[in-house]
């Protein structure tokens, strides 16, 4: 009997049970490396303690996983769609898997920063390709679904690292428990590798000639994102304001690769082709992706701060008391997955709006709570935010991707990510400075410096809002200009 396992979906050979395990796998790798972006935070005393890290140390701990991740979104999304996804996701898994272990056994700081910084790029590889995969298997409407999981997972991820650190931690001890936060990856990655080569589709059909992989656009591209990302995940390192020229080169470089890219595109395809930004629904998606991401990402950044530092609360309890947001983060990610079809991009303002409001709740509540009791007072705001969240971040993306060509999903999907982390970074940047600076010059005043800062994630977050309705007002336009008669 011929062994359909393998056959490109687009052609067929996919059964529906087989392309769901692919997600499945899918989804446990996407988990997996996003986990990895905040499960770390709570266990940064720790680690200062067991291997007597230094600040700036710490700092590359935390950022240079950010910094590798970004830096290989696009080439490796580029590569997937090019050569076949199943190789680039198993290769980016095995080596985030043995990064993982490696960061459990380091004995030093810098075993441990170059441990993550391989870590990141491995996260970076993967990532991309479950995004790729989803837009391979299932066509039109019935995306939505599964990208409606995906941003659950996502929600799920970023919100639960801080809880499942703090239990990892309780259970094994302050002094080693930090490295378990590390190896549980391991298990789970030598699983998911086994099952992956089993279930997703290989190589795609061969296309004629043979792919450009576009070197030159390659480290234009990587050089670029790296001047960026530096300052920004160095912003409290690097005292010198000589830093922030960075940003301007990073750009003027970036400038370079889209001139490479235009002449590249003549002759050979090119690593991210450019009239991807014609399509309104991915140009303002990717805008209001990268500006959600800078205010929601730096919410977990200054909450544990504010509530391990500043209440003292354990890393356990530190992570509990975010729950109410991952809780309906995930819940309405998988509902906004399911009916983003019917209501279109105001389903996004809408969940953008739930965000700014239950924020501001926060604002509001600490004002009249700001003590130890803080974290319970804000269960309800952080739940509405929550299910704001989900309402954001899954039907974005699905409207986002949309409209982008099967082959070109993975360079896509790796350049929405990349501004992704861009406004990640940004936002930690702008938020933490804020809380650092109402810190120092307030003395010990955490609930204010938390509160100050939560005001400019949440101003991130209106403007993303802003852009969503922008794309609602233009799109009713063009709408009513073609309207017969």
């Amino acid at each position: 009997m011929a062994d359909n396992r393998n056959r490109d979906p687009a052609t067929g050979g996919t059964t529906d049970r087989r392309r769901w395990q692919a997600l499945a796998i899918g989804l446990v790798a996407a988990f997996m490396t996003l986990l990895d972006v905040s499960i770390v935070n709570v266990a940064i005393p720790s680690i200062e303690s067991a291997l007597h890290a230094s600040p700036s140390a710490l700092q590359w701990v935390l950022s240079g996983y950010a910094l590798t991740f970004g830096l290989v979104l696009v080439p490796s999304g580029r590569i997937g769609d090019a050569r076949g996804r199943r190789t680039v996701f198993v290769v980016g898994l095995a080596l985030f898997t043995l990064a993982s272990a490696a960061a459990g056994l380091a004995q030093s700081p810098s075993w441990l920063i170059i441990a993550r910084l391989i870590q990141g790029a491995a996260a970076g590889v993967v990532n991309p390709q479950v995004v790729g995969l989803i837009q391979q298997l299932f066509q039109g409407p019935e995306r939505s679904r599964p990208f409606g999981i995906l941003g659950a997972v996502i929600g799920i991820s970023t919100a639960v690292g801080p809880l499942l650190g703090g239990l990892l931690i309780a259970l094994e001890g302050t002094r080693e428990g930090w490295r378990w936060v590390f190896y549980v990856n391991v298990p789970v990655g030598i699983v998911a590798i086994a099952f992956a080569w089993r279930v997703l589709p290989g190589r795609p059909e061969r296309r004629p000639g043979r792919p450009s992989l576009d070197p030159v656009g390659v480290l234009l591209l990587a050089l670029g994102v790296v001047l960026v990302l530096l300052p920004l995940v160095q912003e409290r390192q690097w005292a010198t304001p000589l830093k922030w020229l960075l940003i301007p080169a990073g750009i003027a470089v970036l400038a370079g690769f889209a001139a490479w890219e235009r002449r590249h595109a003549r002759h050979a395809e090119p690593i991210f082709d450019l009239a991807l930004f014609r399509l309104r629904s991915y140009t303002l998606g990717g805008v209001i992706a990268l500006l959600y991401f800078a205010g929601f990402t730096a919410i977990f950044f200054i909450y544990t701060l504010y509530v391990q530092n500043g209440l003292r609360y354990s890393a356990l309890l530190a992570g509990i008391s975010i729950t109410p947001f991952a809780l309906g983060s995930a819940v309405a990610a998988a509902i906004g997955g399911r009916i983003v079809n019917r209501f279109g991009r105001p389903l996004v303002a809408a969940g953008l709006a739930l965000v700014a409001l239950g924020l501001g709740a926060v604002v509001v509540t600490l004002h009249f709570v700001p003590g130890r009791g803080a974290p319970l007072a804000l269960a309800a705001p952080l739940l509405v935010a929550g299910i704001g969240s989900g309402l954001v971040i899954t039907p974005n993306q699905t409207l986002t991707l949309s409209e982008v060509p099967v082959p070109q999903a993975g360079s896509a999907a790796g350049m929405l990510q990349t501004g992704q982390r861009i406004g990640a970074a940004a936002g930690i940047a702008g938020v933490g400075a804020a809380f650092f600076s109402t810190l120092a010059a307030t003395g010990n005043g955490w609930s204010r410096a938390f509160r100050d800062a939560l005001l400019i994630a949440i101003g991130f977050i209106v403007i993303a809002l802003v852009a969503a309705i922008a794309d609602i007002l233009v799109g009713r336009h063009n709408r009513h200009h073609h309207l017969p008669g």
